[in-house]
């Protein structure tokens, strides 16, 4: 699970992940026999288990798989498949989306896309303004959009809309599928929110899907899914739920970040720029992306003696693409005389989120760091203004 570093293993078993992907496709899409059916995801992740080999097949339907970028030879690679093979459900992310929007419509005119009935997005929320254009564009105002929610250890999707039974929101996952019971809860007490709420996204009964184990490591799965409030699957994410019991993932309450819907560790990219000689230490914050969702933004303290360049900048970032992979490039790359920490030693990633989301004016108390003077030092070199 993941896409970098060492992976968990997630383990899924034949039948209750097969049942459940097969459920979700059929319901999820309103598969009927003879429609083709398209997930744009890369078949190593587990969206292309899931949702390209596993839920399709058991279901008979045909599946089409594509190898490549949805910008090359040009912006109307996808439009031109699915005119090709007459697609009926597709199913791709946001950053793909928001990538297709940016290059305009000359790309999309060409194509008919009148085969098209069902559209989806995976991988992360989907900001408004690029379902409105998904909608209008590519589903011309007809095709219900599926926005939905679920991870690698839950094996197939949990909070969706049904296709033409479910009024949606632009940006909400909308409600849960049969049988699952989601709650939010207060990320201090542990306490379930009723009604109107925001908190931690919890998951309350099993599902079939359900993962089993993380392969070889009974200890790592009770630790990070289950030990933080017990009783409950703890999925890691904030949410908040509208008065019409309607879910909105409002992101990552951990220190991970989600880049393009790939789920990385901070530390995995802190790690991988440390490994460097002239690296002393290196903190890793996301920040915001108008295309991937969020980027990596990167604080940097170099060895003694070692010359900031833009030179060892590159550097560092084809060492994290070597030790991890392209996706975990660093957006922004920033050499630091030091980093805000308590007296204890522990670094304030809170100052670093403020910083990088230009929101500095609300740092706030810093009496506690053990040198204060460092954070108007990051704000005053900061890449993003």
């Amino acid at each position: 699970s993941g896409s970098t570093g060492k992976p968990k293993g997630v383990l899924h078993t034949t039948g209750g992940y097969n049942v459940y992907t097969a459920l979700t496709h059929k319901y999820i899409f309103d598969y009927q026999d003879g429609d083709i059916y398209w997930c744009t995801a890369d078949i190593g992740w587990v969206t292309g288990h899931s949702y390209i080999v596993y839920g399709p097949l058991t279901n008979g339907a045909t599946t089409l798989m594509f190898e490549g970028v949805p910008t090359w030879p040009d912006a109307g690679r996808f439009w031109e498949i699915v005119d090709k093979w007459k697609v009926n459900s597709f199913y791709t992310a946001p950053t793909a989306i928001r990538a297709l929007a940016r290059e305009g419509l000359d790309y999309v005119t060409p194509y008919k896309l009148d085969s098209l009935k069902v559209l989806g997005t995976v991988g992360e929320p989907i900001n408004p303004e690029a379902w409105n254009w998904y909608n209008q564009n590519i589903g011309k105002g007809t095709c219900p959009i599926v926005d939905t929610w679920w991870q690698t250890e839950t094996g197939g999707v949990l909070i969706t809309p049904l296709p033409g039974a479910t009024p949606t929101k632009p940006g909400s996952a909308t409600l849960p599928f049969f049988g699952v019971k989601p709650v939010i809860l207060d990320p201090t007490t542990g306490v379930e929110k009723e009604g109107a709420a925001e908190g931690i996204l919890a998951i309350k009964e099993p599902w079939p899907g359900q993962m089993r184990g993380v392969y070889g490591d009974a200890d790592r799965f009770k630790n990070t899914y289950f030990i933080q409030y017990p009783g409950y699957y703890f999925t890691g994410d904030g949410a908040r739920r509208d008065e019409d019991g309607y879910y909105w993932i409002t992101g990552r309450v951990d220190d991970v970040i989600n880049v393009s819907g790939h789920r990385m560790g901070t530390a995995e990219v802190e790690s991988a720029l440390v490994l460097h000689n002239d690296v002393a230490e290196a903190a890793v914050v996301g920040v915001p992306h108008e295309i991937k969702g969020q980027g990596i933004y990167a604080f940097v303290i170099l060895t003694a003696g070692t010359e900031a360049s833009a030179e060892l900048r590159k550097e560092l970032i084809m060492q994290v693409r070597r030790e991890i992979g392209p996706i975990a490039s660093p957006d922004y790359l920033q050499f630091v005389p030091g980093l805000p920490k308590t007296r204890s030693g522990k670094i304030m990633r809170r100052i670093l989120r403020k910083i990088v989301h230009k929101e500095s004016d609300q740092i706030g108390d810093t009496s506690t760091l053990a040198d204060p003077t460092v954070v108007q030092e990051l704000i005053d070199g900061a890449l993003v203004k």
